[in-house]
């Protein structure tokens, strides 16, 4: 690959965005308690750093992270002010049967979620 073809790669891989992927509402899969803590703590955190995902894209439990009630609504709210744009599935949101209870970010399809996932320069599945 020659030095040019390398420099736009490298443009192109900074331009592209990180996107964050949440299927649950724990961080962790052992102690819920603390997995939902340490959930709480991450998302938190993410308001704070420099570096932060331009979506983050909610499926399977990781839905009633935005519902009315979640310990990090928040937090997602100080993200989506920053500018990072919240998916939640729709699917997952009817499953759980808590679609009328969003309170944050968009209620979102498998179209646009697997869009943003492969047009992602990064992806962070937690």
């Amino acid at each position: 690959m020659a030095h040019s073809e390398l420099a736009q790669v490298s443009v192109k891989a900074e331009i592209a965005p990180t996107v964050l992927l949440v299927a649950s509402d724990a961080f962790g899969r052992e102690a819920e308690e603390l997995g939902r803590l340490l959930m709480h703590n991450f998302l938190h955190t993410l308001s704070e750093v420099s570096s932060r995902p331009e979506r983050i894209i909610l499926v399977n439990s990781g839905v009633k992270l935005v519902i009315e009630g979640s310990e990090v609504l928040d937090d997602l709210r100080v993200l989506e002010g920053q500018g990072t744009e919240i998916l939640a599935c729709g699917t997952c949101l009817g499953y759980y049967e808590i679609k009328d209870k969003v309170a944050v970010g968009q209620i979102s399809n498998m179209y646009d979620i697997a869009s943003a996932l492969l047009g992602a320069g990064k992806i962070v599945a937690l």
